[in-house]
């Protein structure tokens, strides 16, 4: 059945799919059959231009002055091209034509998977009253949401203890939510940045109390693939009054909580400089030559249950896997199941082949495991927890809490939508005119 579990939806499901499969073919026939040599210059520069640009972003990112000029006038000069191009031709229209019927071929395909995809999450529960719920916020998150949407004094109105984090001073966050459990909190709350949701988070699961989670930081992916309101962190807090409960897994990193990420290699190694936290692009593009090089970048090597992943530049493990490595979110957080993403670009040629073919280009690597282990010629290495900069020893250990955490969440969610996965043409055909493949990334 269709993801809303009725007739109705595998019907429409099937109906999306067939209508995008239908139209992929007429597009390839459209361009093949009826316009000839000109859809072979479409098909042909388009592919082109798209390697051409990834090539010369390769240049700009690894290289420094003269190269990495070069490479920035060809990653903007190819698309540039193929434009003028299609216009010298006559073919801009057609072109156009045949790029928005994909965009909408693509939408009915994802349309289609989403209903039929078995990967959502588990129901929520009914989540009885907090009598003393204690939250912890960080003045200075997200440029100072807590100050500008109110929060601490909406957290009061509805009967929460505030506890304030000092911007001047470090603060054992911790240590701060376990004296609260100690005093009597039955719930904890964090508005904040994921780091810092990390941190709580482990006490709450340690305890097994509710975790509110306030979308106060800058990002909020944690928020984000709980279906919160990142754009009114205060509507979080109407779980207090309206809430329901939801078990979700917990990373754990050499003995350290995580909810989203542990990032290991060329970002990890960026994170780590004090300046990147005042200019991360310019930290960013002042780095990249020297750790994406061959002789003077480090390498990584892992254990993915067992099966080698060897000399990695960049290596992100995820609390559960993400839709796909080009999109943001995860459609689940209680799978039990880490994602890891590997990447290993040695060249223009790589970089190329990765933006043309993508998850199956040979420098990506993506899986789901249950324990990581990650090691390096170094004893200790850079590791970015959630985006916060450590150092750890080698070999650094992940592996995944199963239904550690209960997450209180407000019943009114507005993003709390599963994501469409990624496009797989196999599985929609089949899902259009035969029988669904089963979903083998799908758990119980």
């Amino acid at each position: 059945m269709g993801q809303d579990g009725t007739p109705e939806g595998d019907r429409t499901a099937r109906l999306l799919a067939r209508l995008a499969v239908l139209a992929a073919v007429g597009i390839v026939v459209v361009l093949v059959l009826a316009l000839g040599r000109a859809g072979l210059v479409i098909l042909g520069a388009g592919f082109l231009g798209l390697a051409v640009c990834a090539a010369g972003v390769w240049w700009f990112l690894a290289h420094r002055g003269v190269t990495r000029l070069l490479g920035a006038i060809v990653a903007v000069g190819a698309p540039v091209a193929v434009l003028v191009l299609f216009v010298v031709d006559g073919l801009w229209l057609m072109a156009l034509f045949l790029g928005v019927c994909w965009a909408a071929t693509l939408a009915c395909a994802r349309a289609a998977l989403r209903r039929s995809d078995p990967r959502r999450p588990g129901r929520a529960t009914a989540a009885p009253p907090s009598r003393r719920p204690v939250l912890i916020m960080n003045p200075r998150s997200g440029g100072g949401k807590v100050g500008r949407f109110g929060l601490a004094e909406r957290a009061r109105e509805l009967g929460a203890q505030v506890i304030m984090l000092d911007p001047s001073a470090p603060a054992d966050v911790a240590g701060l939510a376990r004296r609260a459990v100690a005093a009597g909190a039955d719930l904890l709350g964090v508005a904040g940045g994921d780091g810092t949701q990390a941190l709580v988070a482990a006490v709450a699961a340690e305890h097994d109390l509710p975790f509110l989670v306030v979308a106060a930081g800058t990002r909020n992916h944690f928020a984000m693939d709980l279906g919160l309101d990142r754009a009114d962190p205060a509507r979080c807090l109407d779980a207090l009054t309206d809430g329901e409960q939801l078990r979700v897994d917990l990373g754990d990193v050499a003995g350290r909580a995580f909810v989203n990420t542990v990032s290991f290699g060329v970002y990890a190694d960026v994170v780590q400089r004090p300046e990147y936290r005042d200019d991360k692009a310019g930290t960013a593009l002042a780095l990249m030559p020297d750790l994406l090089a061959r002789e003077s970048g480090r390498r990584l090597d892992a254990r993915v249950d067992g099966a080698a992943l060897s000399s990695q530049q960049a290596l992100l493990v995820s609390n559960n896997p993400y839709v796909s490595p080009d999109v943001g979110r995860r459609p689940r957080l209680d799978g039990g199941e880490l994602g890891v993403l590997g990447i290993r670009v040695e060249g223009a040629a790589q970089a190329a082949a990765l933006a043309v073919r993508g998850a199956r280009s040979a420098g990506l690597t993506v899986a789901t495991a249950r324990r990581v282990e990650v090691t390096s010629g170094a004893g200790e290495i850079s590791v970015a927890v959630d985006g916060e900069a450590l150092r750890m020893p080698t070999p650094v250990v992940c592996t995944l809490r199963p239904g550690a955490l209960r997450v209180l969440l407000p019943r009114d969610r507005p993003g709390a939508a599963v994501p469409a996965p990624p496009v797989d043409w196999r599985r929609l055909v089949r899902l259009a005119f035969g029988r669904p493949a089963p979903d083998r990334t799908a758990r119980p």
